[in-house]
Order: structure tokens, then C-alpha cells, then sequence
């Protein structure tokens, strides 16, 4: 061995045996062994957390070893120490970029405070090897562990809800629930037993019950005209994984059979883009199980094969195809209903079946419902329709409505979308923007809602899909505590999904009220702050705010006057992030004292036309509205024009007049539970929640009912055949900034 071979080897162990390298390897070995275990890609976790730390020991190793040959260029700086962090440093770099994908300060923020504490780990244990300084050692090692408590307590104390107070809302007067008047929980099992099975290919190896453990076994469907993305690294690491390609997709779903002779409606129910090698499929049974002991048919349809993957995600190029596979499960469904030798003839009543979807799974029944119409795929003429399902009901659950580049725009259909305002993936509630689309034909007798619920995220509604909305170590960021258990958000989703079933499918509409107000239904669901929206037929709206940009004029004539306030304006409504909910809405703010005259009270005036047909038979006046943002209210400044506190809210009185000169006015509080504004804390840290997800709330409408019976009972003689005006007079609080929509009037149902 030469000369100079000896002193180069001779560095090279003391750069490999320096504690600062030791620190830097011990770092790279957690980080890219925690990254590798949750790095799905079909084999066992503990495999690829062995792969994930061999490429980082590899990497680490190869660029120290690159750095060691140009140290001497950098001879002022201690060749190990720069060697080793500056390996360190660039292997994590390559970590972050492929596997982590943290924001970088919050990221090497972290790995700065990791390195300090492996740092005095290290040199402790060297010390306490080396007998250089035992008792140094100790308290370097012991130091690394109270820093690493401290680092791990406070990363988790950032958890928690700081807006709870925000959420509470103001008790309007005393509301019968439907149990108080014998109307069952829907959300109770009903009384037919119920036979599980699969059906599917037959072949899948990935997949027993859809390979020999089926019951019935299934053609494929060949999507190749719908799916043109299937191509590139997905489509061979897809084939490859599956075994089959985009010309031979399976029908595979899982079946909850009430047992009987049947037929029996059906509710179809489709799963979002969750990880493709953590099947979603069997998440809910919950609901599958509880429709079918009810007398509905639940079906649970597979469709992983085109779910997010570590090789790619189609981002929204795979929506035609999951729409279409809903239509091509019951076209199977039709053929054996008409196959007298099939065991399950007859059993699906094809003129009833609400389709249920949950994330992507909610764009794509809306895209089912809009393709059951058509003869041909919009994007290829070529691909034929034959259709024509009796699709009643749509139920969309935290869904997409912006991955399909065509925006769908449904009629005459019943529609439910659910929400949790704690929803990571969907952070807006994506589900209200088709139910602003959807129209109702004069002579439909049909309704749409939707459901919003604080502490609810994006996962819980499917079993299987956990607490975090992101997988390690994303989901380390989320803030987790204030949400509520899976089993409290799918009882809301059983009882909703159950009641909606029960009044498309079955026609029982003693369950329409909860649609219209969740405060009937309270004591069947967890104790949260929800809300509720509501529309259908029966509900006469004057003013909706989206004619024109015309303050002062409605439709048919409407005159539309605001005295008093401090704003006054109608507004496109946004979503946390900016973007759009497709509804325009009416911002009123005000700011008064108390030694303020009557006749300058602020009031919003709707005057009604002559022309109008006259309200003789309306039952209820109805308006949608939440609180709106105070800063906007220079509060401050008002203060200090006046000696007393303002009082803030936004109660106020909803004042009828006829022609003949009689009057009558009541406080929307008395009837109603007014809404206070919903925030949400996404992450531990505010400013992630301001970089990745927007504002800290959306304005979420609440329906809100006055029983013109309450109005009567101030004064008799109102004649609501001669109405002649609306006036909201805002004379409970002083202060406050109100968002108002669909002002108008229920008719008195006939049946």
C-alpha cells in the first residue's frame, strides 16, 4: 500500500466514524425508513422500509464519498464535518423531493431540530464509548431525550379546536323532533335478513372475492373510447399489478340481498380515489347492510383498478369511465333480471335506484345520471348508449365536482350531498354547486338538500379509509383532535342515506322534514353544529340575487330597498380557497346605538308586484342565510362613536304587510336555531392552512322556516291573498353582517 493510499483510507474511516456522520446516517436511516414503510407499492410494509433505507444509506454513502474526493477544495472546513452535512443535507433533499413532501421550512425546520438531538446523541454515546468524558456523555444522551420528549409534545399540542366558541348557535324556540311524533330512526335495522355475496370476472388473483370466492361471475367491459389516459408507466404498472388492461375491465361489487322474492329498489354505491392497493370497496357495508335489512338492495361496486397509485394519478381523465362502469353494472343487472334461468331474476326494480357516491364517487353519479340520458359518449360519438335506468336519487358525499372537464347540469332528479367542514381532500363543500344546477320542472314532485357537519372529515364516511384524510407522513400535519369517531360521522351518513332511500324509493315522505331542518332529527345524530339546505317544487322564491347586477330590482316587477346599513351589496359566494360555489347571495351589515330612532333602524324592503299570483295558500316563508364576515364592520371605530357595547348578532324580524294596511312581525330566532360561522383547523400549523387550504371558513347557507301560523298569531286579520310587501327590520342587534338568499314562500302540500 502506498504512501498516499494509507492516509486516504485512513480518512475515509474517520470521516465514516465521526458521531457528526453517525448523526446525519442515523437521520437519513428514520426519515427513509418511515418514508419506505408507507411507500405502497404492493409488497409488504416492512420490505419496502428495508428498500427505503438501503437508497438512503446507498445515497448517503455515494454522495459522501463524492463530496470526500472535492474536499480538498473546501480545505478550510473540517473535511468530516463538511462532508457529512453536506451529504446529509443533499440526500434529504432527494427524500423530500420523491417521498416526503412536506412545505420545506416546516420540513427542514424539523430535520434541523432532529439533527441537533441526534447530535448530542451521538457524541454522547461517543464519549461514553471512547471513556473520553462518561459523565458528559450521560447528560448529552439525556439531553437528546428530554429534547426529543419536549419536540414530540409540542408537535402535538398544536392539535385542537381553537374556534369552538365561533360554532355555537343561538336557540330559537322549541322544535318537536320526528321521533317525539312516532317516526322511526332510519337509521335502525329493518326487518328482512340479509344475504352478502360478490360478483365479479372470476379471474382476479389480487382479489379472492372477485375471483373464485363469487357468486355470480361477470363479462368484462372494454372502456378503451372513454379512457384514452390509460397509457404511459400507469398502464404498465396497472396491467402488470392487476393482470388486465383498460379493454377488460371487471364489473366486480359487493351485494347486500334483502332475502325475499323481490323486486327490490336499489341503491348503487361507488367509492372516490383513495390509494388502489387499499381497497375502498368494503367500506361501506355499513350502509349496504342497513339498506338491505330495510328492503333495498345495496351494491357496492369495485372500481380500484383506476384509483391513485405511486405511479400515477389520472386526475379527472378517469370520471367518464367511472360514471359509465356505474351504467354498466346495472345494464348486467337488467340482463339477469331478464334471464329466467339467473338467480337473480327479477330481483332489481330498475325504476327505482339512487346512486351514492363519496368523493370522486360523488362527481361520477352525477355523470351516471347525465350519460343514462344520452345515445353516445360526449366525448366520442363513437362509444353508444343504451340505457334509460330509472335513476330517482342522487347522494353525492364530500364530492368533486371540478375533476371532469365537463360541468353537469341535471334536471328532475332528487339530490342529497353531505359535507364535513373538517374535510382535508375537499376542503369546500364541492356537492352545493350541482345542487345551484339542478332544475326542477314545474310539475316534479322531487326535492334536493344538502348537509354540512363541523368535526367531520373526508375519510370516515368509508370504513376502511381511517381518521387522517392523507397517509404518512402527510397526515403527521394533520390536526386530528377535534374530530369527531368514524362511528359518530356514519351514523349521520346512515341516518341520511337511509331516510333518503326511504322517501325516493319508497314514497315515504314522513322523513322530508330532516332534509328541510336537521334540528327535527337531533336526537338521532351526534351532538354537532350542522347545516341544513333545502329546496324543492313547492317553494315560491322571490328573490334569489341572480338576475343582474341591479340592487334595487328583482324578477316579475320585485322592488328591492335597503335604508340604513353600512353594507349593502350582493355577491357571487366563495369557497375557502377562492374558488367559485355558483350562487350569488345578498350581504347586508349594519351598526347602530341604542339611542337610535325607530325610523332609522335599518330594513330591507321587498316590494311585490301586482302581477304576482297571490299567497293565499302559502304556509311558511322560507329564506336561506348565514352570518357573514364582522371585520367587515369597522368595529373599533363604532365603539368609540358611542358609550355602550354593541350588541352582536344577527337576529332580526321578518315584518309581513298586506294592502289594507295590516301587519304582523316576527323574530327569525323564534323559530329558528341561527347559525354561527364554522372554522376549521386543518393542520397543526395556521399558516400551512393559509398556504394549502385558504380561509379558516366558507359561508355555508342554513334554510330557515317561519310558519305563517306564527305571524297570524300576532295579528288575525293579515290577509296573505293581498300581500303587498316583505321587510326585514334588523332591531335585535345592533351590530352584525348577515348573508340572505331564496327568500320566499312554501304552498300548503296537498297530499
Amino acid at each position: 500500500m502506498s504512501l498516499r493510499t494509507k492516509p486516504t483510507t485512513y480518512r475515509m474511516k474517520n470521516l465514516f466514524l465521526k458521531p457528526v456522520f453517525l448523526a446525519v446516517a442515523l437521520l437519513v436511516i428514520i426519515l427513509f425508513g418511515v418514508a419506505g414503510y408507507h411507500y405502497a407499492i404492493g409488497y409488504p410494509a416492512w420490505v419496502t422500509m428495508v428498500l427505503g433505507i438501503l437508497i438512503g444509506v446507498v445515497l448517503l454513502v455515494a454522495i459522501n464519498l463524492l463530496l470526500f474526493w472535492l474536499a480538498p477544495w473546501a480545505k478550510k472546513i473540517p473535511s468530516p464535518f463538511f462532508i457529512s452535512v453536506l451529504g446529509g443535507l443533499l440526500t434529504l433533499v432527494i427524500m423530500r423531493m420523491y417521498a416526503f413532501g412536506w412545505p420545506s421550512l416546516l420540513f427542514y425546520g424539523l430535520v434541523l431540530f432532529g439533527f441537533i438531538c441526534l447530535i448530542f446523541f451521538t457524541t454522547g454515546i461517543w464519549q461514553i464509548i471512547q471513556k473520553k468524558n462518561v459523565k458528559v456523555g450521560g447528560i448529552l444522551v439525556v439531553s437528546s431525550i428530554i429534547l426529543v420528549a419536549f419536540g414530540f409534545y409540542g408537535f402535538n399540542s398544536l392539535d385542537g379546536d381553537p374556534y369552538m366558541e365561533s360554532t355555537v348557535v343561538n336557540n330559537g324556540g322549541e322544535i318537536t323532533t320526528l321521533s317525539e311524533i312516532g317516526i322511526e330512526d332510519p337509521s335502525t335495522k329493518g326487518n328482512y335478513e340479509v344475504e352478502i355475496f360478490t360478483y365479479g370476472s372470476g379471474t382476479d388473483t389480487k382479489r379472492p372475492e372477485y375471483g373464485e370466492g363469487v357468486k355470480v361471475k361477470t363479462p368484462t367491459v372494454d372502456a378503451s373510447l372513454l379512457f384514452p389516459d390509460w397509457k404511459g408507466k400507469k398502464k404498465k404498472w396497472r396491467e402488470k399489478y392487476w393482470g388486465f388492461g383498460v379493454d377488460s375491465f371487471p364489473l366486480n361489487a359487493r351485494v347486500y340481498m334483502p332475502k325475499g322474492k323481490g323486486p327490490f329498489p336499489v341503491a348503487m354505491m361507488v367509492h372516490g380515489n383513495h390509494s388502489m392497493l387499499d381497497y375502498s370497496d368494503g367500506g361501506y357495508a355499513y350502509l349496504g347492510e342497513l339498506l338491505a335489512s330495510r328492503g333495498i338492495i345495496g351494491v357496492s361496486v369495485d372500481q380500484n383498478f383506476i384509483n391513485g397509485h405511486w405511479s400515477g394519478d389520472f386526475r379527472g381523465k378517469e370520471m367518464p369511465v367511472r360514471g359509465w362502469l356505474l351504467l354498466k353494472h346495472l345494464e348486467q343487472w337488467r340482463k339477469w333480471n331478464q334471464d329466467e334461468d339467473a338467480d337473480l331474476t327479477g330481483k332489481l326494480d330498475l325504476e327505482n335506484i339512487v346512486l351514492v357516491g363519496h368523493s370522486r364517487g360523488g362527481e361520477a353519479v352525477s355523470i351516471a345520471a347525465a350519460f343514462n340520458e344520452l345515445d353516445r359518449l360526449p366525448d366520442n360519438g363513437n362509444e353508444k348508449f343504451d340505457f334509460g335506468f330509472g335513476i330517482k336519487g342522487l347522494i353525492s358525499i364530500a364530492p368533486t365536482d371540478y375533476r371532469y372537464n365537463r360541468e353537469i347540469s341535471l334536471t328532475d332528479i332528487n339530490y342529497l350531498s353531505v359535507q364535513g367542514a373538517y374535510d382535508s381532500d375537499e376542503t369546500s363543500f364541492w356537492g352545493m354547486r350541482p345542487y345551484h344546477r339542478l332544475q326542477f320542472s314545474e310539475d316534479f314532485d322531487g326535492f334536493k338538500a344538502g348537509l354540512y357537519m363541523d368535526h367531520a372529515n373526508h375519510g370516515q364516511f368509508n370504513s376502511t379509509w381511517g381518521r387522517s384524510d392523507f397517509g404518512a407522513p402527510m397526515k403527521w400535519l394533520l390536526n386530528l383532535e377535534p374530530l369527531v369517531t368514524g362511528e359518530e360521522q356514519r351514523q349521520v351518513a346512515k341516518v341520511y342515506v337511509s331516510a333518503f332511500a326511504e322517501v325516493v324509493l319508497k314514497g315515504n315522505k314522513s322523513y322530508l322534514p330532516m332534509f328541510k331542518n336537521m334540528d327535527v332529527v337531533n336526537n338521532w345524530l351526534p351532538r354537532e353544529t350542522y347545516r341544513s339546505q333545502y329546496a324543492d317544487n313547492f317553494k315560491n322564491v322571490l328573490v334569489h340575487f341572480e338576475e343582474d347586477m341591479d340592487l334595487s330590482n328583482g324578477s316579475d316587477g320585485i322592488e328591492l330597498t335597503a335604508d340604513h346599513f353600512k353594507i349593502w351589496r350582493e355577491m357571487e359566494l366563495e369557497a375557502r380557497d377562492g374558488g367559485s360555489q355558483q350562487n350569488n347571495a345578498l350581504v347586508l351589515g349594519w351598526s347602530y346605538g341604542s339611542d337610535v330612532g325607530h325610523d332609522s333602524i335599518p330594513m330591507y324592503s321587498i316590494q311585490i308586484s301586482e302581477k304576482l299570483k297571490n299567497f293565499g295558500d302559502a304556509d311558511t316563508l322560507a329564506l336561506s342565510m348565514a352570518m357573514g364576515n364582522i371585520s367587515e364592520l369597522d368595529k373599533k371605530n363604532q365603539e368609540n362613536e358611542r358609550s355602550e357595547t354593541p350588541k352582536i348578532g344577527f337576529n332580526f324580524s321578518i315584518m309581513l304587510k298586506d294592502s289594507l294596511g295590516n301587519s304582523a312581525s316576527v323574530a327569525l330566532a323564534e323559530n329558528n336555531k341561527l347559525p354561527g360561522v364554522v372554522k376549521s383547523k386543518f393542520t397543526k400549523f395556521e399558516f400551512l392552512d393559509r398556504d394549502m387550504i385558504g380561509d379558516e371558513s366558507e359561508i355555508q347557507l342554513k334554510s330557515c322556516f317561519v310558519p305563517i301560523s306564527s305571524f297570524l298569531k300576532q295579528n288575525d286579520s293579515l290577509k296573505l291573498n293581498k300581500l303587498k310587501s316583505i321587510h326585514l327590520v334588523f332591531d335585535k342587534d345592533t351590530l352584525g353582517v348577515v348573508v340572505l338568499d331564496d327568500i320566499g314562500f312554501y304552498q300548503k302540500r296537498t297530499e
